[in-house]
């Protein structure tokens, strides 16, 4: 991803603004224990220490690296330790080996973002050039995303312990209610323009901005939520092929799903649902969550509806009430007409992902203030559950 319509902004701006992204990942940090910081449980999830060291790299591999002349790196094994997929700049450690590590420390982690912080404050403050803006821009928001990265790998980990772990006693998130409008919104039919078109930053699969298509259809107001997918487990949704994707029956059966993820039917048929803040009741009237894309698919089919595509979803966003869950569209994760992939390590950020993803629209609970809008393009396999997740319908 890269800033291509990175507004004109000094130094001094960017400065603060980096400094509160910096101190907003601290804050995520500060209920957990050293030990918290290191289990990987499976390969999607990163642990919290590789998610915080990783956008620190981030600012040093890309920015301090090139542009602060004379700047030595914190540790040279870091460079291998801490790249995600960026083939441009070299060899990394197998995604599914992030957790097997005992060192570097957390301490030694947190001594690596005060050192890189310290060195692309004093970059910022004397070097005014666009390549470096775009960059920090760029960074900044990365590290906005590995916020959210931070929070759900987190839940997905904790999930793992039999004693149900508390992150934050009032941090639960997925337990409130939306208000919305009832019924539906109806779009008219004709062309549209889709995709990112104004100042500020966008990442580079929001352009270029297009024209499509659309037929007159009708989208939900508001979000499924957890009592009306109980409806579709009570009547046999997960146990009737007729409704899933092929894919997605052999999922359902290869890993023996029947609920979304999170949620334990307990002794007295009730749901109860683990969450950041501990495993709680199920509340009936908040957003399911949690929900894959087979999940949903196949939940639409049941009601007789449908998942809207990406650019009903866009066309309609400014009258929905939106942002509480990652809402699945049926659309295949591809290139815009116009897209062209960045020279260097930032063009690896999406081009090369397009393909066997979907697209997702809207934010979450857990999206870092700021960093949403309505032309933003998030993309995750069909059967990956552990963002937070969820389900509008259309017709």
């Amino acid at each position: 991803m890269h800033s291509t319509r990175l507004k004109t902004e000094d130094s001094s701006s960017l400065s603060e603004k980096y400094i509160l992204t910096r101190q907003r990942t601290m804050e995520l940090c500060e209920p957990l224990e050293p030990e918290d910081f290191v289990p990987q449980p499976v390969e999607e999830v990163s642990p919290a220490r590789w998610n915080i060291a990783h956008t620190t790299w981030f600012f040093e591999e890309l920015i301090l690296k090139t542009y602060a002349g004379g700047y030595r790196e914190f540790d040279p094994a870091f460079s291998f330790l801490f790249n995600s997929y960026y083939n441009t700049i070299g060899e990394r450690i197998r995604r599914n080996k992030r957790g097997d590590l005992s060192r570097p420390t957390v301490r030694r982690i947190f001594e690596y973002r005060r050192h890189v912080d310290e060195h692309l404050l004093v970059l910022l403050e004397k070097h005014g050039d666009r390549p470096v803006l775009e960059l920090t821009e760029l960074g900044i928001n990365h590290e906005q995303q590995h916020q959210e990265l931070f929070l759900t790998d987190l839940k997905y980990t904790f999930a793992q312990n039999p004693i149900d772990p508390v992150y934050r006693e009032d941090y639960a998130l997925v337990d409130q209610t939306v208000d919305s409008a009832p019924g539906r919104t109806a779009i008219e039919g004709g062309v549209y323009h889709v995709g990112f078109d104004g100042k500020g930053f966008c990442f580079d699969n929001e352009l270029a901005r297009h024209k499509v298509y659309l037929d007159e259809f009708e989208i939900e107001n508001s979000l499924v939520t957890n009592e009306e997918y109980m409806a579709f487990i009570d009547d046999g949704g997960y146990k009737d092929h007729r409704l899933w994707h092929s894919e997605g029956w052999d999922w359902v059966n290869q890993e023996n799903v029947s609920a979304p993820l999170y949620w334990r039917q307990e002794t007295d048929g009730s749901y109860s649902n683990f969450t950041l803040g501990g495993r709680r009741a199920l509340n009936p009237a908040a957003p399911v969550c949690h929900i894959s894309f087979y999940e949903a698919s196949a939940f639409a089919e049941w009601k007789g509806q449908r998942l809207p595509t990406e650019f009903e979803w866009e066309t309609a966003s400014k009258h929905l009430e939106w942002g509480t869950r990652w809402e699945w569209t049926s659309s295949a994760y591809l290139p815009y007409p116009g897209f062209s992939i960045a020279e260097g390590a930032v063009g690896e950020y999406n081009g090369k992902f397009m393909i066997n993803q979907m697209v997702l629209r809207g934010a979450s609970c857990a999206t870092p203030a700021g960093h949403s809008r309505a032309t933003y393009r998030n993309f995750f396999h069909p059967h990956l559950r552990w963002q937070f997740t969820g389900i509008r319908l259309a017709a």
